[in-house]
Formats: C-alpha cells, structure tokens, sequence
C-alpha cells in the first residue's frame, strides 16, 4: 500500500462533462477511528465534494463501499462524524473488507449548487456515481489496482438513492442495498422532479399527533401487548377519522408511541415547507377561505391551535449547550439533545432560540420568521421544542446558519397556519397509488384536489427498477419514517421491468420486524416502559445483509427474502420462521399462557418465550428477559448456542401492584458463535402482567 506517494489526478477525465477537474485538497494519515489514508477533495467548477477512507492492505479485499448519507445529503464526512458511528462507519466497512468512500452529493448541505439548479440527476445519482468512478481512479494507486467490486448503500435518504445509483451507474457498482427507502416509478432515463407520497403520508401523522396529543396514551396502550385493541376508544368523531385513514396509509401498527414522539419526519416539514408555499400557493389560501376544507368548513377544529405571535428572543442555543448545559437535562429536552447529537453541522451552530409568549398554541412545524436584527428575513420551522424552547431548520442560508447572528432581543414571527393547513394536505393531493384509494371512492376523489406538487431536486429522481448487478431491499415493520407500503414499491418496479422470475435473479427483499427508522438508543423511552422492550437495533441485519450481498455477487449465493401479506395498507409478516423466512429469529411470549395476566402482588407467574431462526439463518445464541420494562435485561437464560428453536419457561413474582411489561429478547448468529460482537441479530416480544 502506497501511503505517501501523491496521487495523480491530470490523468483522470471525469465521464460527466458536468463535472470540471477533480483536486484534493487534503491526504493525511490518520490512526482514528482506525489507521487509515485520509483524502478529501471535490470537483472543480462545482460544490460536489467527497472523502475517501483506505484502510491498511491487512484489512483490504478489494472492494469499494459507499455509504450514502440520509435526508438530503449535503455532507462528504457523516459516516466519519456520529452518524457513521450509528451504523457502523469505517470500522464497519474494514470488516466487509473494503474502503470506504464518501460524496455529499453535488450540493452544500440544503442548498443546491448554483451551476447545477434543480436538476435532481445531479443530486439523486450523478455527483455519486463520478465520486465512486474517481475513487477506483485513487484507489489503484494507493493499493496497486482498483477494487474488484464495488457496492453502494444507505437508509433512509440514502435507501432512496442508492437504486438510483446502480440504476445509472452501469459499470461503476455492482451490487445495492437499500434500508427503509421509497419513492414512486417512472421510465429509465427520467429527469423531471419527483413527487413524494411519504409528504402526504407525514401530514397525516402530524394531524393525528396534533389532535391526539391529549388522548395519546390510550392510543398508544390500546396498541401495547394485553392492550384493549381498540385505538379509536374515547375519541371524537373527527380524531377516529384521522387515526383511521393515517392506518390505511400504512402506519405501521404497534408503533404509535412514535406518532407522539416524531424524529426526523418534521424535518421533512422544514425542508419543503417554503417550496410548497411557493409551488401551491392556492391550497394554502383555499384551506382558510373555501368550502371542502376543514380550515374553512370546521374552524372549531384548528382553534385552540393557532399561533400567531410576534415576539422576542430570549437565549441563542448551541448544540454542544443542549448537549452539556443542566438547564437542558431534563427528559422533556431528550429528543433535542439526540437531534443535536446527531447533527452533521457541528455542535457550535445555534440550533434553538428561547422564546417568551407563544401561549398554549401548536409549536411542531410553526414558521419562525425573525423581524429584526442582523438575520432579519431568515425564515426557519420549528423542529421540535420544550417549553419556551424551540429548535428549527430551513432550507439553504437558513439550513446552513440556523439561528447564527440572532441575538437576545431580536424579534421573530411565530405563525403556524402554514403548518396546520399542511396537515390535512394527504386529503387534497391523492397520489395514484393504490394506498389513497380510499379518499376516491369509485374512482371520484372525495375532496377538493391540488396538483401534487414535487419533491426537492435534492431527492433524485423516480424509481425505474432497471438495473444490472444485484440489490438487496431491507424494509422495516415497524418504521414511522419510510412505512411499510414503501418498502413494496422497488419490488413492483423490478417485476414490471423483468417479470417474476428475471427479478428474482437481481432483487431480493427483506423484512426486519420491530425496527424502527434510527436505533432504540437514540429514541425517547415511555415512562413507564424502555424502547429498547418492543424495538430492536438494526444494525447487525444490516452488516449480515452487507455480506450477504457480496456473497451473492461475488460467489452467486443467493440471500434469502422474506414472505409477506399486504393488506388495507399493512405488511404482516408469517408467523413461523419457516415460512417467514428472511435472517431475523421469529420470537413469541406469553405469561400464564396468553398476552396479558392479572395477578395479586406476590403471585408467581409463568413467563414462556419460543423463538426460532429461519432456514440457513444459523442458531440461537443467547435469550434474555427484561422483567420489569427498565430496558436492562439483566435476566439471561442459559443458553448452549446450537439450536435453531427453543422454548423456554420460567416463573418470576412482582411484589408490588402496578403494571410490568416483561420481554424476552432473543439474538442468532449466522455461525452460531454466542461470543460474536458483531452481526447477532436481535427480535423481540412482550407481554403485560397487571399486578394487583
């Protein structure tokens, strides 16, 4: 390995005419995360940047890997900052035995390059796909020759991009892996902006988390293991309404803890908010002022949430402030700290504001103008809050400052009308997917209709489903963010391509059941129950699925798929692991025989879990129980590491009353190795005990 000769660039002609000269403007060693040669650089006559990561030929096989950042992109070192640490980062890649490569896209965070315009080609595949074909470039002088294979992934905003990369990038990758992307279809070679169901699906959820934030705990417990079942208990004739059709477009149940608790889906909201304003002016007019819509015809309905206030600025926030200061301690400011955490742009950028004033309206997604001082004009919606506490984001200037050159006493318009008519948009722009039928009976939509407007240019371009090389779809059941119908819509785009059994040569999909859009570790907990007690940490399915696709590229293994039933808007999974299939063990429990058991304190109970790894999925390693819903799972079963099922049962006495959710967490292994750190493949079930 060549580590301090300096690469040649005059001899690389970008094949993108696009793309002007490539530099580098850094190459330095670097021991952490682990040894590595270090290259940042980009492409001249435009923002398109990248970071390549070469570890020592000891840890090299000669592949490329590139992890495609989520959201927008807009960042060429995520997968070296905390975000690469959630999922694994360099250490990950030098495991699968490759180097990894990073672009941010074409553009500088939100803000598109201005030589590029809105041209979603540029940001959905283009800037990636020469990032990856220069990288070889670099990689055949630092190894001796370039990789042998080369493979691109991501979730979320990179699960959206990273079909579009293999798509276009015809003899630069060689095989994808998608987790929790989406979009919609259309023909090979399309260059128009997209349109995006999971805007409309998202203003559902808010509208539900809006009405509902007073009944959620009903909500959320009727939908808990030894629940009433029955969501819709106590609710008026509008909320029933709006739970209802949030389900038929497929809100993954069982996961409504979730709709009360939103991460990173109102980012969605500040990031199209003034494009929408701009693009459907007439919608938001029409909402407030005529008949069909529920600002007009049901003011009562949105009443007691306005907000329209001009006030004053109180305290700027830091990230690293959020992060460090006590004053933020508390768990009502949780979900902004794991937002500040998780930030790309750097602890020091002031990410909130305290504000006085606002009253008892709705804050989630209000617009937050400032009026006076030296950000005068910048325009910011709010992210999240606690108390007087709001943090916010933007699109462009305002994404890349936030609330930088605010200063206490500045004054900023709060106004949420924006926000509150988006939130019944999903009704007056239906899609012509099968999952908005219901708003169109007969085929006559229901309610007055607006033109679906289109997604940001950052997002790429629609779906075609036509490709060479292999791809791996994971899709999660019980994701808030992307939901489960998307998770059907690639599949249907490679049939219609190739039909049923030529797709089944490049495509495979692969449900992991009790995981949500980020790890358990970075979401809110309930008060009376941890996250980590019904979701489960995606990552080693990911690692595994990693490595499955390279064997089936590279050695023509081919990975096993999941089987699924779609039904009025919900993915079921088989209940046994033999028909199920996929990699992920299939877990049940129960207490006293069923879902739930009603005890006096100081009465034992019987806790059972069966738990099961599909065909070729390895063995059980170990078997765990958290017995009182803290998360500690501190109560393991002795489990030898051979068996493909068990069944295990033991008694456990709570002597106080109150109500417990016990749950059995069950981890396999591909080589059966219970002392393997990496790639256990976790699941998990539940039951409530009502100790009295």
């Amino acid at each position: 390995m060549d580590v301090d000769g300096k690469i040649a660039l005059a001899t690389y002609i970008p094949a993108d005419t696009f793309f002007g000269a490539p530099y580098i403007d850094s190459d330095e060693w670097r021991e952490s995360p682990l040894p590595h040669r270090h290259v940042h650089g980009g492409f001249r006559d435009t923002d398109t940047r990248f970071t390549f990561y070469f570890p020592t030929e000891d840890s090299y096989d000669g592949r490329l890997f590139h992890p495609l950042e989520g959201a927008h992109a807009g960042h060429e070192d995520a997968f070296g900052g905390p975000m690469g640490d959630v999922i694994g980062g360099l250490a990950l890649i030098s495991r699968l035995g490759g180097y990894m490569i990073e672009s941010n896209s074409g553009h500088i965070g939100d803000d598109i390059d201005p030589r590029g315009g809105d041209d979603p080609t540029l940001y959905g595949h283009r800037a990636s796909v020469e990032t990856a074909r220069f990288s070889k470039h670099v990689a055949a002088q630092v190894y001796g020759a370039p990789p042998h294979h080369a493979y691109v992934w991501g979730g979320s905003g990179g699960g959206r991009r990273s079909p579009l990369c293999l798509e276009y990038g015809t003899g630069v990758y060689d095989g994808a892996l998608p987790f929790m992307g989406g979009g919609e279809i259309a023909a090979h070679g399309v260059t128009t902006l997209m349109k995006g169901a999971q805007v409309m699906a998202f203003a559902s959820m808010f509208n539900v988390q809006r009405l509902l934030r007073h009944q959620a705990a009903g909500v959320i417990d009727a939908t808990r293991p030894g629940g009433s079942g029955d969501p819709y208990a106590g609710l008026t004739t509008h909320q029933r309404e709006e739970l209802a059709n949030l389900y038929q477009l497929g809100y993954p149940r069982g996961d409504e803890f979730m709709i009360f608790s939103p991460m990173g889906q109102i980012w969605l909201w500040s990031s199209i908010a003034d494009r929408l304003a701009a693009e459907d002016a007439e919608y938001f007019t029409a909402f407030w002022t005529q008949p069909g819509y529920v600002g007009h015809d049901a003011p009562d309905a949105l009443a007691d949430d306005i907000l329209d206030v001009t006030t004053t600025v109180s305290r700027v926030v830091t990230g690293r402030e959020l992060l460090t200061d006590p004053a933020y301690a508390g768990p009502e400011f949780g979900g902004l700290r794991v937002m500040a955490s998780l930030m790309s742009a750097g602890p020091d950028l002031p990410m909130a504001i305290e504000v006085e004033g606002l009253g008892d309206g709705y804050r989630l997604g209000a617009g937050l103008q400032l009026v006076s001082g030296k950000a005068k004009g910048r325009q910011l919606y709010c992210m999240g809050h606690a108390g007087s506490l709001l943090s916010a984001d933007g699109v462009a200037e305002a994404n890349l400052l936030r609330f930088r050159d605010v200063e206490v006493g500045d004054e900023i318009h709060v106004d949420n009308r924006r926000f509150l008519a988006f939130c019944y948009y999903y009704r007056h722009h239906l899609m012509d997917e099968p999952a908005f039928d219901f708003l169109r009976p007969d085929g006559r939509p229901i309610y007055p209709q607006n033109r679906v407007p289109t997604m940001s240019p950052l997002m790429g371009v629609a779906y075609s489903g036509q490709y060479e090389g292999k791809l791996l779809w994971v899709h999660h059941t019980h994701d808030a963010s992307l939901w489960p119908p998307q998770g059907l819509v690639y599949e249907a785009a490679v049939r219609a391509v190739r039909g049923p059994e030529a797709a089944a040569e490049r495509f495979r999909l692969r449900w992991t059941e009790n995981a949500e859009h980020i790890p358990p570790a970075y979401l809110p907990s309930a008060p009376d129950r941890a996250t980590s007690t019904w979701l489960i940490d995606y990552l080693p399915v990911i690692e595994q699925s990693l490595l499955d696709l390279v064997a089936w590229v590279e050695q023509g293994v081919e990975p096993a798929g999941s089987r699924y039933e779609f039904r009025d808007g919900r993915v079921t999974l088989p209940a046994t692991a033999a028909e199920r299939g996929g990699i992920q063990p299939v877990v049940s429990a129960t207490v006293d025989g069923g879902e739930r058991a009603e005890v006096p304190a100081g009465t034992a109970v019987t806790l059972r879990v069966d738990a099961e790894v599909p065909p070729e999925a390895g063995t059980i390693i170990a078997v765990e129980w958290d017995l009182d819903g803290s998360g500690s799972f501190a109560d393991p079963a002795d489990i030898v590491g051979t068996p493909t099922a068990v069944s295990l049962t033991r008694t456990h006495t709570y002597p106080t009353p109150g109500t417990r959710f016990a749950t059995a967490r069950v981890w396999s292994h591909r080589d059966g190795d219970r002392d393997a750190v990496h790639r256990r493949i976790p699941n998990v079930a539940s039951v409530r005990i009502v100790v009295t």
